[in-house]
């Protein structure tokens, strides 16, 4: 319950019910951009110079490798489970949004790290960047498989080709272009270009770029969590409309993550802060990055799905229960 009096958490329960009694209280769009551009800039920042002092360590090694398999693993299992209740582009899509993560739950459980005196290695920000693509890549790979079987079924209807009126299916963007989209990202793009800027001015851009990514952070935090608290609160009815199936999925798929992440960590032995971070990571769902890209890769996909239960439930989840717990455990385990 001691996360729930932290200021920043307090004003995203705010947000949640000023959005739920219908109020108008919001954040014009551009100062939301700002707010988020802001906080990759400084998670981008402190985990460079965090990475600068440590340097590249097995205990980094096995951390980002660790990281590297939930991004793989947590798309395709996610999506060969849920397409035997739903529709298979819909798998894909919300695999794809559960296989990547969240920077601000990620930028949250760091906070709340850091509250309680436990100190994340700055790689795990290296971590984030890792498994932000991996998801969108293996979705973009099972719709092109989808397309490709739907077309070759319909071709078999007919000893002559499609039948008359019938066209294939396109095998849509390129995965190419779809890569070139996810890189170029300009917040996926910034958090890793803060990083090389961090690691390469070391100590000297540390003191310069404190009054900045250090005393400024908490207030910010608490704008942006403000503003997503409003935004859940929007995107409730769309989750609350999903079925049983997927809801089930929204609560009990961020813990089953969570688990395999932490059987990981003992595996490779990771430090407990580390491993709390690799849980949160493996916990959350994409509802920035992956969303924008899966619009343009899936459009058969409906968006009210993969972004509403991202969103509605399980960000909300994790922020407000789910660090904590998985800190515990993470606590619990390795020490």
């Amino acid at each position: 319950m001691q996360n729930l009096i932290d200021p920043a958490i307090l004003f995203f329960i705010f947000g949640v019910i000023a959005g739920l009694l219908k109020s108008n209280l919001e954040i014009p769009p551009a100062i939301a951009k700002f707010l988020s551009l802001y906080l990759l800039m400084s998670l981008g920042l402190k985990g460079g110079f965090a990475l600068a002092q440590s340097g590249l360590t097995s205990e980094i090694a096995w951390g980002l490798l660790a990281a590297l398999i939930m991004a793989f693993l947590v798309p395709i299992v996610g999506y060969r489970l849920l397409k035997r209740w739903i529709a298979s582009f819909d798998a894909a899509a919300i695999a794809a949004a559960y296989g990547s993560v969240s920077a601000v739950t990620f930028v949250t459980a760091t906070q709340y790290l850091e509250r309680e005196g436990l100190t994340p290695g700055g790689h795990m920000a290296v971590a984030l960047v890792l498994m932000e693509s991996p998801a969108i890549i293996m979705a973009v790979l099972f719709a092109n498989s989808i397309r490709h079987k739907a077309s070759a079924v319909a071709a078999v209807t007919s000893s002559s080709g499609l039948p008359a009126g019938v066209t294939p299916l396109p095998s849509g963007p390129s995965l190419g272009k779809i890569l070139h989209e996810s890189f170029t990202d300009g917040a996926h793009l910034l958090l890793i270009g803060a990083m090389i800027v961090a690691y390469i001015s070391g100590e000297t851009g540390q003191s310069t770029m404190k009054p900045f990514s250090g005393d400024l952070f908490k207030g910010m935090l608490s704008f942006f969590l403000l503003d997503m608290g409003l935004l859940v609160a929007r995107n409730f009815p769309q989750a609350r409309h999903a079925s049983p199936v997927l809801m089930a999925y929204g609560i009990l798929g961020p813990l089953t993550h969570a688990a395999i992440a932490l059987g990981l960590a003992m595996a490779f032995r990771l430090a407990p802060s580390d491993a709390a971070l690799l849980m949160v990571l493996s916990a959350s769902a994409s509802y920035i990055v992956v969303p924008a890209v899966l619009r343009y890769a899936i459009p058969e996909a409906n968006p009210a799905l993969y972004f509403g239960l991202s969103l509605g439930i399980t960000f909300p989840l994790n922020i407000l229960f789910g660090i904590p717990a998985y800190t515990a455990v993470a606590i619990w385990v390795l020490t």
